[in-house]
């Protein structure tokens, strides 16, 4: 039974992932798939543009992990297992951390 939940669990958070993409697809939404395990990050920087929305499909290869973006305001649990979806619309062009 808890399996069933479990993948119905997953099931359901990567119909909300493609419902991100669906509901922004005319704004030329960039998605970055990024990992997670013990102490890191990968990748661990990227570099976003002005004004172009960006979804991060986060997945954990080892356990769970928090995680956060000072300076957009976001904060998220990955748990093993699961894409979590994390959506932000930079201001600026710059390098944006990925900070544990």
């Amino acid at each position: 039974m808890k399996r069933i939940i479990a993948l119905a669990t997953a099931a359901l958070i990567v119909v909300g992932c493609a419902t991100i993409h669906e509901r922004h697809h005319d704004r030329a939404e960039q998605v970055i798939r990024v990992t997670a395990k013990k102490f890191e990050y990968t990748p661990n920087e990227i570099t976003v543009k002005k004004g172009v929305p960006v979804v991060l499909e986060i997945t954990s290869l080892d356990r769970h992990h928090g995680f956060q973006l000072r300076e957009f305001g976001v904060r998220a649990d990955i748990n093993p297992g699961e894409v979590t979806c994390v959506r932000i619309v930079p201001d600026e062009g710059r390098p944006l951390p990925v900070r544990v």
